[in-house]
Protein backbone atom coordinates (compact mmCIF):
# COMPACT_ATOMS: atom_id res chain seq x y z
CA UNK A 1 0.00 0.00 0.00
CA UNK A 2 1.13 3.51 -0.91
CA UNK A 3 1.23 5.57 2.18
CA UNK A 4 4.26 6.73 3.50
CA UNK A 5 4.14 10.69 3.15
CA UNK A 6 -0.16 10.84 3.01
CA UNK A 7 -2.20 12.76 5.19
CA UNK A 8 -2.53 10.98 9.07
CA UNK A 9 -5.73 11.64 10.81
CA UNK A 10 -5.58 13.34 13.81
CA UNK A 11 -8.48 11.64 15.34
CA UNK A 12 -5.95 8.86 17.34
CA UNK A 13 -5.71 8.42 21.05
CA UNK A 14 -2.96 6.51 22.28
CA UNK A 15 -3.27 5.15 25.24
CA UNK A 16 -0.85 2.58 25.09
CA UNK A 17 0.94 4.49 28.25
CA UNK A 18 -1.86 3.16 30.23
CA UNK A 19 -3.29 0.30 32.28
CA UNK A 20 -5.91 -0.62 34.26
CA UNK A 21 -6.93 -1.73 37.67
CA UNK A 22 -9.46 -5.13 36.62
CA UNK A 23 -10.46 -5.57 40.56
CA UNK A 24 -13.08 -4.55 42.73
CA UNK A 25 -15.52 -1.97 40.26
CA UNK A 26 -15.31 1.43 39.84
CA UNK A 27 -12.77 3.22 41.80
CA UNK A 28 -15.58 5.93 42.67
CA UNK A 29 -17.25 3.36 44.66
CA UNK A 30 -14.56 3.50 47.00
CA UNK A 31 -15.27 7.60 47.62
CA UNK A 32 -17.20 7.17 50.77
CA UNK A 33 -14.91 5.02 52.46
CA UNK A 34 -11.83 7.48 51.50
CA UNK A 35 -13.53 10.13 53.57
CA UNK A 36 -14.63 8.17 56.54
CA UNK A 37 -10.84 7.09 56.81
CA UNK A 38 -10.10 10.83 56.57
CA UNK A 39 -12.14 11.74 59.91
CA UNK A 40 -9.68 9.67 62.12
CA UNK A 41 -5.87 9.91 62.70
CA UNK A 42 -5.33 6.13 62.14
CA UNK A 43 -7.57 7.08 59.13
CA UNK A 44 -5.40 9.25 57.41
CA UNK A 45 -1.91 7.03 58.19
CA UNK A 46 -3.77 4.04 56.13
CA UNK A 47 -4.57 6.78 53.27
CA UNK A 48 -1.51 8.71 53.36
CA UNK A 49 0.65 4.56 53.04
CA UNK A 50 -2.22 3.53 50.61
CA UNK A 51 -1.85 7.03 48.31
CA UNK A 52 2.33 6.51 48.59
CA UNK A 53 1.85 2.53 47.65
CA UNK A 54 -0.15 3.56 44.60
CA UNK A 55 1.80 6.50 43.60
CA UNK A 56 5.27 3.89 43.37
CA UNK A 57 2.75 1.18 41.45
CA UNK A 58 1.66 4.15 39.11
CA UNK A 59 -2.14 4.11 39.54
CA UNK A 60 -3.70 7.38 39.14
CA UNK A 61 -5.30 8.92 42.26
CA UNK A 62 -7.37 10.94 40.19
CA UNK A 63 -9.27 8.01 39.31
CA UNK A 64 -10.85 7.77 43.01
CA UNK A 65 -12.92 10.78 42.81
CA UNK A 66 -13.63 10.61 38.86
CA UNK A 67 -15.13 7.43 38.58
CA UNK A 68 -14.68 4.55 35.89
CA UNK A 69 -11.26 2.49 35.90
CA UNK A 70 -8.50 4.24 37.30
CA UNK A 71 -5.06 3.69 35.05
CA UNK A 72 -1.44 3.72 35.25
CA UNK A 73 1.01 5.19 33.68
CA UNK A 74 1.08 8.98 31.43
CA UNK A 75 -1.51 9.60 28.62
CA UNK A 76 0.84 11.33 26.17
CA UNK A 77 3.14 9.77 23.59
CA UNK A 78 6.23 10.65 25.41
CA UNK A 79 5.41 8.49 28.08
CA UNK A 80 5.19 4.98 25.43
CA UNK A 81 8.08 3.27 25.16
CA UNK A 82 7.71 1.95 21.51
CA UNK A 83 9.81 0.05 19.15
CA UNK A 84 10.74 1.78 15.68
CA UNK A 85 8.06 -0.72 14.14
CA UNK A 86 5.68 0.21 16.52
CA UNK A 87 6.28 3.70 16.01
CA UNK A 88 5.70 3.21 12.09
CA UNK A 89 2.78 1.73 12.70
CA UNK A 90 1.51 4.22 14.37
CA UNK A 91 2.12 6.25 11.76
CA UNK A 92 0.34 3.52 9.29
CA UNK A 93 -2.86 3.39 11.06
CA UNK A 94 -3.18 7.10 11.22
CA UNK A 95 -2.57 6.78 7.48
CA UNK A 96 -4.99 4.57 7.22
CA UNK A 97 -8.00 6.40 9.30
CA UNK A 98 -7.02 9.44 7.56
CA UNK A 99 -7.89 7.61 3.81
CA UNK A 100 -11.30 6.17 5.38
CA UNK A 101 -12.56 9.71 6.60
CA UNK A 102 -11.44 11.20 3.38
CA UNK A 103 -13.02 8.38 1.36
CA UNK A 104 -16.25 8.20 3.48
CA UNK A 105 -16.86 11.86 3.17
CA UNK A 106 -17.14 12.07 -0.24
CA UNK A 107 -19.62 8.76 -0.25
CA UNK A 108 -21.60 9.37 1.90
CA UNK A 109 -21.70 13.28 1.11
CA UNK A 110 -22.92 11.95 -2.51
CA UNK A 111 -25.71 10.03 -1.04
CA UNK A 112 -26.88 13.06 0.89
CA UNK A 113 -24.92 11.96 4.42
CA UNK A 114 -23.23 13.47 6.60
CA UNK A 115 -19.52 11.54 7.64
CA UNK A 116 -18.96 11.88 11.68
CA UNK A 117 -15.17 10.70 11.77
CA UNK A 118 -14.67 7.78 14.16
CA UNK A 119 -11.55 7.92 16.66
CA UNK A 120 -9.48 5.35 16.82
CA UNK A 121 -8.00 4.20 20.24
CA UNK A 122 -4.57 2.63 20.58
CA UNK A 123 -4.29 0.38 23.16
CA UNK A 124 -2.05 -2.29 25.08
CA UNK A 125 -3.42 -5.00 27.25
CA UNK A 126 -6.63 -3.82 27.94
CA UNK A 127 -8.72 -0.43 28.31
CA UNK A 128 -12.60 0.91 28.96
CA UNK A 129 -14.79 1.69 26.51
CA UNK A 130 -18.40 2.53 26.28
CA UNK A 131 -19.40 -1.15 25.62
CA UNK A 132 -17.22 -2.65 28.44
CA UNK A 133 -13.71 -3.47 28.75
CA UNK A 134 -11.79 -4.02 25.60
CA UNK A 135 -9.10 -6.67 26.01
CA UNK A 136 -6.30 -7.68 22.83
CA UNK A 137 -7.11 -11.33 23.13
CA UNK A 138 -11.03 -9.45 21.68
CA UNK A 139 -9.26 -8.40 18.50
CA UNK A 140 -10.34 -5.04 17.14
CA UNK A 141 -13.57 -3.74 17.80
CA UNK A 142 -16.17 -1.11 17.13
CA UNK A 143 -18.23 0.53 20.28
CA UNK A 144 -21.42 2.22 18.67
CA UNK A 145 -21.80 4.05 21.76
CA UNK A 146 -19.27 5.83 22.00
CA UNK A 147 -17.96 5.86 17.79
CA UNK A 148 -14.91 4.73 18.56
CA UNK A 149 -12.38 2.05 16.93
CA UNK A 150 -10.28 0.18 18.98
CA UNK A 151 -7.41 -2.07 18.52
CA UNK A 152 -3.89 -3.20 20.14
CA UNK A 153 -1.34 -3.28 17.84
CA UNK A 154 -0.14 -6.91 18.58
CA UNK A 155 -2.84 -8.01 16.84
CA UNK A 156 -1.37 -7.14 13.52
CA UNK A 157 1.73 -9.70 14.48
CA UNK A 158 -1.08 -12.53 15.48
CA UNK A 159 -2.52 -11.72 11.79
CA UNK A 160 0.94 -12.06 10.18
CA UNK A 161 1.94 -15.21 12.23
CA UNK A 162 -1.19 -16.65 13.91
CA UNK A 163 -3.39 -16.63 11.12
CA UNK A 164 -0.50 -16.03 8.52
CA UNK A 165 -2.45 -12.69 6.46
CA UNK A 166 0.89 -10.89 6.17
CA UNK A 167 1.25 -7.13 4.57
CA UNK A 168 0.11 -3.79 5.10
CA UNK A 169 -2.95 -3.73 3.02
CA UNK A 170 -4.33 -6.86 4.89
CA UNK A 171 -4.04 -4.70 7.79
CA UNK A 172 -5.68 -1.96 6.44
CA UNK A 173 -8.71 -3.94 5.35
CA UNK A 174 -8.84 -4.55 9.39
CA UNK A 175 -9.14 -0.99 10.53
CA UNK A 176 -11.49 -0.43 6.96
CA UNK A 177 -14.03 -3.22 8.70
CA UNK A 178 -14.35 -1.34 11.94
CA UNK A 179 -14.72 1.29 10.32
CA UNK A 180 -17.57 0.22 8.17
CA UNK A 181 -19.17 -0.82 11.28
CA UNK A 182 -19.17 3.04 11.81
CA UNK A 183 -20.82 3.89 8.78
CA UNK A 184 -23.19 1.10 9.58
CA UNK A 185 -23.51 3.27 12.87
CA UNK A 186 -24.16 6.30 11.25
CA UNK A 187 -26.82 5.16 8.76
CA UNK A 188 -29.03 3.88 11.51
CA UNK A 189 -28.28 0.11 9.96
CA UNK A 190 -26.49 -0.77 13.32
CA UNK A 191 -29.50 0.37 15.38
CA UNK A 192 -31.82 -1.66 13.25
CA UNK A 193 -29.97 -4.62 13.01
CA UNK A 194 -29.73 -4.41 17.06
CA UNK A 195 -33.30 -4.36 18.02
CA UNK A 196 -34.34 -7.03 15.29
CA UNK A 197 -31.62 -9.39 16.89
CA UNK A 198 -33.41 -8.63 20.59
CA UNK A 199 -36.50 -10.20 19.02
CA UNK A 200 -35.11 -12.96 17.07
CA UNK A 201 -34.16 -16.51 18.21
CA UNK A 202 -30.44 -17.50 18.71
CA UNK A 203 -29.82 -18.83 16.03
CA UNK A 204 -31.69 -16.01 13.92
CA UNK A 205 -29.68 -13.30 15.75
CA UNK A 206 -26.47 -15.41 14.50
CA UNK A 207 -27.29 -14.75 11.33
CA UNK A 208 -28.28 -11.05 11.54
CA UNK A 209 -24.54 -10.99 12.74
CA UNK A 210 -23.28 -12.37 10.47
CA UNK A 211 -25.26 -10.28 7.28
CA UNK A 212 -23.82 -6.81 9.64
CA UNK A 213 -20.08 -8.42 9.52
CA UNK A 214 -19.90 -9.39 5.90
CA UNK A 215 -21.63 -5.69 5.34
CA UNK A 216 -18.85 -4.69 7.11
CA UNK A 217 -16.06 -6.29 4.61
CA UNK A 218 -18.27 -4.97 1.44
CA UNK A 219 -17.96 -1.35 2.55
CA UNK A 220 -13.94 -2.05 3.36
CA UNK A 221 -14.10 -3.33 -0.22
CA UNK A 222 -15.89 0.02 -1.66
CA UNK A 223 -13.45 2.08 0.52
CA UNK A 224 -10.74 0.40 -1.06
CA UNK A 225 -11.97 0.64 -4.63
CA UNK A 226 -12.67 4.80 -3.95
CA UNK A 227 -9.40 5.58 -1.86
CA UNK A 228 -7.79 4.10 -5.21
CA UNK A 229 -9.37 5.83 -7.50
CA UNK A 230 -8.88 8.96 -5.93
CA UNK A 231 -5.26 8.56 -4.75
CA UNK A 232 -3.86 5.43 -5.76
CA UNK A 233 -2.90 3.68 -3.03
CA UNK A 234 -3.01 0.00 -3.76
CA UNK A 235 0.45 -1.84 -4.95
CA UNK A 236 0.24 -5.43 -6.61
CA UNK A 237 -1.12 -8.19 -4.60
CA UNK A 238 -2.70 -5.57 -2.59
CA UNK A 239 -6.12 -6.78 -3.04
CA UNK A 240 -4.56 -10.69 -2.45
CA UNK A 241 -3.58 -9.65 1.07
CA UNK A 242 -6.68 -8.53 2.18
CA UNK A 243 -8.80 -11.54 0.89
CA UNK A 244 -6.13 -13.48 2.65
CA UNK A 245 -6.97 -11.85 5.80
CA UNK A 246 -10.71 -11.86 5.48
CA UNK A 247 -9.88 -15.97 4.22
CA UNK A 248 -8.10 -16.15 7.53
CA UNK A 249 -10.44 -14.90 9.80
CA UNK A 250 -13.85 -16.60 8.70
CA UNK A 251 -15.31 -18.39 11.14
CA UNK A 252 -15.20 -21.92 9.62
CA UNK A 253 -11.42 -21.58 9.86
CA UNK A 254 -11.15 -20.10 12.81
CA UNK A 255 -13.27 -22.63 14.57
CA UNK A 256 -12.17 -25.44 13.17
CA UNK A 257 -8.76 -24.29 14.37
CA UNK A 258 -9.85 -23.69 17.81
CA UNK A 259 -11.75 -27.18 18.47
CA UNK A 260 -11.70 -29.55 15.41
CA UNK A 261 -15.07 -29.11 13.90
CA UNK A 262 -17.38 -26.28 12.35
CA UNK A 263 -20.84 -25.78 13.27
CA UNK A 264 -22.51 -23.04 10.89
CA UNK A 265 -25.62 -22.32 13.41
CA UNK A 266 -23.55 -20.53 15.59
CA UNK A 267 -21.29 -18.27 13.11
CA UNK A 268 -21.90 -14.70 13.40
CA UNK A 269 -19.24 -12.83 11.01
CA UNK A 270 -19.45 -15.55 8.49
CA UNK A 271 -17.40 -18.09 6.72
CA UNK A 272 -14.03 -17.39 4.47
CA UNK A 273 -15.47 -17.98 1.23
CA UNK A 274 -18.24 -15.46 2.35
CA UNK A 275 -16.22 -12.50 3.90
CA UNK A 276 -14.45 -12.90 0.68
CA UNK A 277 -17.03 -12.78 -1.29
CA UNK A 278 -18.32 -9.49 -0.28
CA UNK A 279 -14.84 -7.49 0.12
CA UNK A 280 -15.08 -8.66 -3.57
CA UNK A 281 -18.38 -7.37 -4.23
CA UNK A 282 -17.33 -3.79 -2.14
CA UNK A 283 -14.49 -3.76 -4.62
CA UNK A 284 -15.80 -4.56 -7.99
CA UNK A 285 -19.13 -2.56 -7.47
CA UNK A 286 -18.28 0.52 -5.47
CA UNK A 287 -21.58 1.36 -4.17
CA UNK A 288 -23.55 1.18 -0.98
CA UNK A 289 -26.53 -0.43 -2.78
CA UNK A 290 -24.35 -3.46 -3.92
CA UNK A 291 -23.13 -3.92 -0.15
CA UNK A 292 -27.01 -4.30 1.27
CA UNK A 293 -26.30 -7.72 2.29
CA UNK A 294 -29.66 -7.57 4.42
CA UNK A 295 -32.14 -7.76 1.68
CA UNK A 296 -28.98 -10.92 0.10
CA UNK A 297 -30.82 -14.28 -0.48
CA UNK A 298 -27.80 -16.10 -0.85
CA UNK A 299 -24.31 -15.07 1.71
Amino acid sequence: MRWRGARRSENVEDRRGQGVLRGGGRAGSMLPLVMRLARTKAGMVVLVVGAIFMWYCGIDLGSLAGGGLAVSGGTSRGAVKETAAEREMVEFVAVVLAETEDTWRALLAADGHTYVEPKLVLFRGATKSACGLGEAAMGPFYCPADEQVYIDLSFFEDLKNKYQAPGDFAQAYVLAHEVGHHVQTLLGISRRNHAARQRASEQASNQLSVRQELQADCFAGLWAKHANQARQILESADVEEALAAATAIGDDRLQQQGRGYVTPDSFTHGSSKQRVRWFRTGFRKGTLAACDTFSARSL
